[in-house]
């Protein structure tokens, strides 16, 4: 069996704060829980899996709000 983390443990491990982690849980985003009786309870195979799925992005070009208006202004013009 593989062991449970805690939402301290995850939330440490995913370097976001327990508040942020329960509202995500509230909300029914994140990753999947397990409730043992009162506690809540994380597989570390739901959590790779959550990271895996999670969008990327990034390029390494810079998209500034400025050329974003210059390139409207040149279409409409």
């Amino acid at each position: 069996m593989n062991a449970l983390l805690t939402e301290t443990q995850v939330s440490e491990q995913l370097q976001v704060s327990l508040a942020c982690l329960r509202r995500w849980r509230l909300h029914g985003e994140g990753p999947q829980y397990l409730k043992v009786g009162p506690l809540v309870r994380y597989r570390t195979e739901d959590i790779e899996g959550w990271i895996a799925k999670l969008p990327t992005g990034g390029n390494g070009h810079r998209f500034t709000v400025r050329s974003a208006m210059r390139s409207k202004l040149a279409i409409s013009a």
